[in-house]
């Protein structure tokens, strides 16, 4: 499939009700009145009905006309009235003959952009309904960038032209040298050459330099699909060969690549992507990664193999950037995108290859707006563009699973680390036998473990899976508890910027010098430990060692990850503490010591996934350690060594730990055995939210098949003001909840300020 062509820019006049002086113009749309033989034209014009959904909550697209003559088609982006507006949305279906729809109203403008793809309306209809949404929704998360509708904006550059130079000074001439060796404007070509600008001025005049216009957002450069990959294992390329075949066969198909830590998959993917960019000149392949930390270290392996960085998206990146990414892949120009869940929505032409990697990651989970999963959304993606996804993970979640198990999903295994590099031994730190001295947070083990790696020049890990100082501040005084205002959360100490910090809501204020309770002067005690008290122990222990702290707080941005990441891997750094940012998609090769000082965090509030979640973190954790040619170990400190995860995780008996899982939850009818939806009801007090519960109460249909508990208090249940109260709703396996959802959802008018929130496949249960 090639790009579309471009398109003309339709021009109409405003409607007559407009306010005056105001503009219907909108990015990437261009608006003008065609003089005063325009009435008679609507009134003898053949029309089409055009139905457009637009990127609002609204139930459904909303009729208009548009003149025959325009060819509107699916997908195109047009302008029309809504209200006293303006707004850009989508055509969504068409019929020309219809004779009514000279009576509506009239669409304004489309773009000269390609339409929105087939496939991408399709999957916003699907996932609208899968997920309990207004189709609006979806097609928000689409449209990032109306901007991107326009051919890039240029500007001038200037480069030698065949005309002789009459007198050459040397001013003139370093000019020219300068334009020879890289066209420039001219006040780059005057800075470069030393000059002013008149200087360039002049020889723009006398025709020895031409100009050319340069696109401000340029293509991306493209993949070199000669460059050869690295030399791949016997198993590894026998997994390469299993993916490349799914990809040739050009229809859906699901695999899951399960490799242990240090198997090489990525290696393994890039061969896929390679086949499908190889195959198809205008083929389109996207890899999703679970974090932008993981964003950087990925692209470089890209980068490495095809000699060309691929197309970014996540939130990190300018408005700029966001530009040009969706208007060189609506184009279908960007061939290689990796990025963060929402690349999911890019508004691909032709997507041949969809890749999940650390498919199991949390991440993926959207829980804020459109609540979804984007790796079970991305296999449906898949399925509606007709193409491979590949699901790649050391510790796969249950439902991925057991989807290749019951034959579902192809399943491709890497049981062994690349080269000779073998999985680290795993000890479990009894902390009731051996616990760290009263105050400290590292055992003996782990201190001795971590000195004698240090002594033969190697690197250690302690991980702490909590940002700042200490999670509690208490005064000592009275007993009194900081917290966020307007939110159960408590309030985070941060020693080195000596604030408190809700990590919840991002709330942040000094640390105050009484306590607001009891007005007792510097009153205050740290309770519990973050990555920062770990940090000062660390030094109290290892004052020659080169410590530094890996987290959302350290590293804000990928250029600061990707400075943290290459003093580690370079070996500038003895000691890193961090939190799960640091848990996956490294490879430090001195790394030979990992310790977990809070094994058990995850374990705790009764999670349907806590033990599933607790096994993958500490596998991926304790997998950083050994994965060159030094043997690692991983002391993993915790209260419950009898807990299944744990003894899993030292006997590296994954299969042994999930199969116990998958029996607990099947006989319990939950995921992947069953189905988990839940309503979350936000208001600006209790009574609000009570009677909104009691309305949904209700309201809950009857259906076989379904158990509807609740309504309760969330376990959070105030958070920024709102009063939140909650339902869980399961059903079995053949119960097509995503429709019980939405019928449940019609029966109740949600009026005021308060807030009914779906989330079908919860994973948060706060």
């Amino acid at each position: 499939m090639s790009p579309s062509p471009p398109r003309r820019i339709a021009r109409r006049r405003a409607p007559a009700d407009r306010a005056a002086g105001e503009s219907a113009t909108l990015p990437g749309f261009e608006i003008a009145g065609v003089g005063e033989e325009s009435d008679a034209f609507i009134n003898t014009a053949s029309w089409a009905k055009v139905a457009v959904l637009f990127p609002l909550p609204l139930p459904e697209p909303f009729d208009y006309r548009a003149p025959l003559e325009w060819g509107l088609k699916l997908g195109d982006h047009v302008v029309a009235p809504l209200g006293s507006r303006s707004v850009h949305g989508v055509v969504w279906s068409v019929d020309e003959n219809n004779a009514s729809a000279g009576n509506l109203k009239s669409i304004e403008s489309f773009a000269s952009a390609a339409p929105l793809p087939d496939e991408s309306r399709r999957f916003i209809d699907w996932s609208a309904k899968y997920v309990v949404t207004p189709p609006g929704n979806v097609l928000r998360m689409v449209l990032r960038s109306t901007e991107a509708l326009s051919p890039s904006r240029t500007f001038a550059v200037y480069a030698p032209s065949d005309a002789p130079c009459d007198v050459v000074t040397p001013a003139r001439a370093r000019v020219l040298h300068e334009a020879l060796r890289e066209a420039g404007t001219a006040a780059e070509l005057a800075r470069r050459a030393a000059v002013s600008q008149s200087v360039v001025k002049g020889l723009i005049e006398m025709g020895a330099l031409t100009r050319h216009d340069r696109p401000e957002d340029a293509p991306f450069d493209p993949p070199d699909l000669a460059r050869p990959g690295n030399a791949l294992s016997p198993a590894q390329h026998a997994a390469a060969e299993m993916l490349k075949e799914a990809v040739r066969e050009d229809a859906f198909a699901a695999v899951l690549l399960d490799g242990v830590t240090g198997s090489g998959k990525t290696e393994v993917y890039l061969e896929a992507v390679a086949e499908a960019l190889a195959r198809d000149p205008s083929a389109q392949v996207l890899v999703l990664l679970p974090e932008i930390a993981l964003t950087q270290a990925v692209l470089a392996r890209f980068e490495e193999r095809f000699g060309a960085r691929p197309v970014e998206w996540h939130s990190a990146i300018t408005q700029k950037a966001r530009r040009r990414a969706w208007r060189e892949v609506n184009e279908g120009r960007a061939r290689l995108v990796a990025g963060a869940r929402s690349a999911l929505f890019l508004p691909f032409r032709n997507l041949r290859l969809i890749v999940v990697d650390e498919e199991h990651d949390g991440s993926y989970k959207q829980e804020d707006g459109v609540a979804y999963q984007a790796r079970d959304l991305a296999v449906a993606r898949a399925k509606f563009g007709g193409c491979a996804v590949v699901l790649a993970s050391a510790t796969p979640s249950l439902e991925t699973l057991v989807n290749a198990q019951a034959g579902r999903y192809r399943h491709v295994k890497l049981s062994a680390r690349h080269g000779v590099a073998v999985l680290p031994d795993v000890v479990l730190v009894d902390l009731k036998v051996d616990p760290p001295e009263k105050g400290s947070w590292i055992s003996p083990k782990l201190i001795a473990a971590t000195a004698e790696a240090l002594a033969r020049g190697e690197q250690a890990l302690l991980y702490m899976n909590r940002r700042g100082y200490a999670p509690l501040t208490l005064c000592r005084a009275c007993g009194h508890r900081m917290q966020s205002p307007d939110t159960q959360s408590w309030l985070v100490e941060h020693k080195y910027t000596g604030r408190l910090v809700c990590h919840l809501t991002g709330f942040s204020m000094p640390k105050p010098r009484t306590c607001p309770n009891c007005l007792a002067p510097d009153p205050f005690v740290a309770i519990g430990p973050g990555v920062e008290r770990v940090e000062e122990e660390a030094r109290t222990l290892f004052p020659q060692a080169r410590i530094e702290i890996f987290s959302s707080d350290t590293a804000k941005g990928g250029d600061q990850v990707r400075a943290i990441v290459e003093r580690m891997a370079a070996g500038e750094i003895d000691i890193l503490i961090g939190t799960q940012i640091v848990a996956k998609g490294h490879n430090f090769p001195l790394l030979t010591v990992v310790g977990v000082l809070d094994a058990d965090l995850g374990l705790k509030g009764g999670d349907l996934r806590a033990g599933e979640r607790t096994y993958q973190l500490l596998s991926q954790v304790a997998g950083r350690a050994g994965r060159a040619d030094r043997p690692g170990r991983a002391f993993v400190q915790t209260y419950a060594p009898e807990h299944e995860a744990m003894i899993a995780l030292a006997a590296h008996d994954r299969d042994g730990f999930l199969a116990a899982e998958a029996g607990a939850r099947e006989a319990m009818g939950m995921p992947p055995y069953g189905r988990l939806a839940a309503v979350v009801i936000s208001g600006p007090d209790e009574a609000s939210a009570n009677r909104m519960a009691h309305e949904m109460a209700e309201a809950a249909p009857s259906a076989d098949g379904v158990d509807v508990w609740g309504p309760a208090p969330a376990p959070l249940t105030v958070i920024r003001g709102q009063h939140r109260r909650r339902f869980l709703v399961r059903a079995d396996r053949g119960v097509d909840l995503s429709a019980f959802m939405a019928a449940w959802r019609a029966r109740v008018k949600v009026t005021g300020s308060v807030r009914v929130q779906i989330d079908v496949d919860p994973y948060s249960f706060l």
